[in-house]
């Protein structure tokens, strides 16, 4: 499961999703787009009906990838133990790996009811930075300098977004107009 708000999805999320696919010999990767995020002091820009078509854009064609919208049908906020427990009633003879990106381990024993997810998914750290910080979950490490907040700023400032997302969710972006404002 690799939860996020995906505000817009780019390369660095689909990068790191195939690297622990492959690493991890998953069977599938689920993106669950956020509704609201509890920890996150901003909401997402775009909204969820528009951040789910551009993570179904970007895993076109790609079989061993899913996207499941359950957190946007519930009411916020979205709590990864309820959006496990809801794939789990799905898939109940698999195991469960929560993919994480490393920004959130320092709070990762602040996530709602974590002591009762922690005994039914293995978390997994995306880290970006290269770097690699955690001694106590598996790391699947890759240095990428992309983020979404890079590209909401470059899309204000009237600058080119083209390698940082595939061509399909550059392409909504531009089409419903999305972060054209500077963020306040």
């Amino acid at each position: 499961i690799y939860g996020g708000t995906f505000d817009p999805v780019h390369h660095a999320h689909l990068i790191l999703a195939r690297d622990a696919l492959e690493t991890l010999a998953l069977d599938e990767v689920i993106f669950v787009p956020a509704a609201v995020s509890p920890l996150k002091k901003t909401a997402p820009r775009a909204s969820g009906e528009v951040r789910l078509a551009m993570l179904r854009a970007a895993i076109e064609g790609e079989p061993r990838f899913a996207v499941n919208e359950c957190e946007l049908r519930r009411p916020p906020p979205s709590y990864t133990i309820d959006t496990v427990e809801e794939i789990r009633r799905c898939k109940s003879d698999a195991a469960v790996f929560c993919l994480i990106g490393q920004d959130n381990i320092e709070r990762l024993t602040k996530w709602h009811r974590f002591t009762e997810l922690a005994k039914i998914v293995e978390f997994v750290v995306l880290d970006r930075t290269g770097i690699g910080a955690s001694q106590l979950h598996p790391i699947i490490r890759r240095k990428i300098d992309i983020s979404a907040t890079e590209i909401r700023s470059r899309v204000a400032s009237g600058r080119s977004i083209r390698y940082l997302v595939p061509p399909a969710v550059e392409e909504i972006i531009q089409d419903e107009k999305l972060y054209q404002e500077q963020s306040k």
